[in-house]
């Protein structure tokens, strides 16, 4: 049996701490040295990738996000491949990989490689390393509707035996993408992360000895499992239940995709049923069951554990999932999966809801819950070759919470700690022109506290390009909380020939030419308010006036506040306002 699979002994608390750091350090060295090798911007700049640190059971000890929805998928695959090649065929030097969307619960442009850490001849853990492809092959532009046509799939396999790469894999992946080269980068970015983490990982082991850090990985988890379960005491026994939709698949549009969720608590345990999820749909938005398991498991840390690190499997010990197979967040095979991304989010959204009433204080309102990037593709006029790029994400309003505002143009909860492309980066290595980029007035939801903003881009085609988008979450708005007013929904328009086209009424287009001089111009949606408007204290709606977030109509309409021509506050006539909007409540 191996030093770290054993039963553990007690570690005093130095060691623990140092060793809880130094696992920490591990997998965020693993994330710099992705970052700097990359060759893509979705993985240096917009962060889309997670690597982490599993034991020898495939059980999470530290992540570095990039997305939280990989929480899940990560360590689930790292056990799909323990499973598939058993740990006594698995060698020192090996290096295990597979892009097979229903393990990874995503789709088939997020690579995973594994990696074996070997001490003194046996296996201690795996370090692990899932990032975002630009292309796997398949269509573009299309809505697809099965596996097959969404690009290369690859199995469980090993890309290095021994230390010896297959180069048959690697020629067979060339072959079967556009931009090889591209391709070919961003795996040696993935394998200089896997065996960083392995180096690192192996000193961590030397330097402290394997069963005592063996023993202080055991105590973290015990430790995030002891927070997550004192926490979960706090919210009241009960059952709470919430629903919400989807706009539409991009295959049958306009017919809504309903999202129901209930969460029973009793004591220090709490169970999350996803049974009433909408079943898997013809279009490209599902995901496997490992997201659906990390839609339950990122709602629960951010109500019980959010700030406890690094992120183990320990904090989850007093969750239970209840989800069959076959829905939009545990598809079978061979439904499409390209934008798994998006129902998750929404999912985790009315979890939230649910719980509005039982802890208030702990939940936020609706955000808008999408991306919101488009992909466009086109011929470079420097080379004459083919470029695809996804611009965004845009970022948009977070929901307010019961005693502060929502966060504005922030990247939404499935991708966390990803970012916006850089406008600079952007414009160098693309024919295109970023016109604007900016917050969206009168986009968020009123309240006592209101929701964050969401933001406007516009983006010029320098030569011509066709674009794809894919938002939701246009007509199922971004809700208010305990009185607090919905904000805007996500939304699109085009220009061409100096015309725009607003009137849009659904956000998802595919292929769309754009010539020289055309644009399109992308909105996020806001976050939901928190609270009666009318109570939100004047000056801060004035303040909001000031910059730019709120108009004056909205001040005096919603908010009932009077402003001068100068902007103060009308004292006498807000007070009118608002003695009038609490005789009418």
């Amino acid at each position: 049996m191996s030093v770290l699979a054993q039963p553990h002994a007690t570690v005093d608390p130095v060691t623990v701490e140092i060793v809880r750091n130094g696992l920490f350090a591990v997998t965020e060295e693993m994330k710099t040295n992705l970052m700097r090798t990359a060759y893509n911007l979705i993985i240096y700049e917009a962060l889309d990738f997670t690597v982490g640190l599993f034991t020898v059971e495939g059980d999470t000890v530290s992540i570095g996000l990039g997305l939280p929805m990989f929480i899940r998928g990560m360590s689930e695959t790292v056990k799909a491949k323990i499973r598939h090649f058993g740990l006594e065929n698995i060698h020192p030097g090996d290096i295990l990989v597979t892009n097979d969307a229903y393990t990874t619960g995503s789709h088939l442009n997020h690579f995973t490689f594994t990696m074996p850490v070997f001490h003194e001849g046996e296996i201690i853990g795996f370090t692990c390393c899932m990032a975002h492809w630009l292309d796997v092959g398949g269509t573009l532009g299309q809505v697809t509707t099965d596996i097959f046509s969404e690009g290369i799939q690859i199995p469980i396999v090993k890309y290095r035996k021994q230390g010896v790469v297959n180069q048959d894999l690697v020629d067979i992946i060339a072959m079967n993408v556009r931009l090889p080269e591209r391709a070919m980068g961003d795996l040696r970015a993935q394998i200089t992360a896997v065996t960083t983490g392995e180096r690192r990982f192996l000193e961590l082991v030397q330097r402290y000895g394997a069963a005592e850090v063996k023993a202080s990985i055991a105590q973290i988890m015990d430790q995030s499992e002891a927070v997550a379960r004192q926490n979960t005491l706090s919210i009241p026994d009960g059952t709470y239940e919430a629903e919400s939709y989807m706009d539409d698949d991009g295959v049958e549009v306009g017919k809504r995709i309903p999202i129901r969720v209930k969460v029973i608590k009793k004591g220090d345990e709490m169970t999350i049923d996803l049974s009433h999820v909408s079943r898997q749909v013809r279009g490209f938005y599902n995901s496997g069951f490992t997201t659906g398991i990390a839609c339950a498991q990122v709602a629960y840390k951010c109500l019980t554990t959010p700030t406890d690190y690094p992120v183990n499997d320990g904090s989850f010990r007093p969750l239970k999932v209840i989800m069959p197979m076959g829905t939009v967040i545990s598809a079978e095979r061979p439904f499409p999966m390209r934008v798994w991304m998006t129902f998750p989010m929404t999912v985790i959204d009315t979890i939230f809801k649910a719980l509005a009433t039982a802890i208030p204080d702990r939940v936020i309102a609706g955000h808008h819950a999408d991306l919101v990037f488009p992909n466009i593709h086109g011929i470079s006029p420097e080379d004459g070759r083919l470029f695809i790029v996804g611009i965004g994400p845009l970022g948009g309003g977070w929901g307010a919470k019961s005693s502060e505002d929502g966060v504005s143009v922030t990247v939404c909860i499935n991708d966390g700690d990803t970012h916006n492309s850089p406008t600079e980066q952007l414009e160098a290595k693309y024919p295109v022109l970023v016109e604007k980029y900016a917050i969206r007035d009168d986009s968020s939801g009123a309240g006592r506290q209101r929701g964050g903003l969401g933001a406007e881009m516009i983006v010029q085609a320098l030569s011509p390009f066709s674009v794809t988008t894919r938002i939701d979450r246009v007509h199922c708005k971004p809700w208010g909380l305990h009185g607090g007013g919905e904000a805007a929904g996500n939304g699109i328009a085009i220009r061409k020939k100096g015309e725009w086209n607003s009137d849009m009424p659904n956000a998802k287009i595919f292929n769309v030419r754009l010539e020289r001089g055309d644009a399109y111009k992308m909105m996020s949606g806001g976050g939901g308010g928190f609270g009666n408007p009318a109570e939100r204290d004047a000056a801060l709606v004035a303040e909001d006036v000031r910059e730019g977030y709120v108009s004056a109509e909205v001040a005096r309409e919603i908010y009932r506040v009077a402003l001068t021509a100068e902007g103060s506050i009308d004292d006498e006539a807000t007070r009118q306002l608002r003695a009038t909007s609490d005789h009418a409540g």
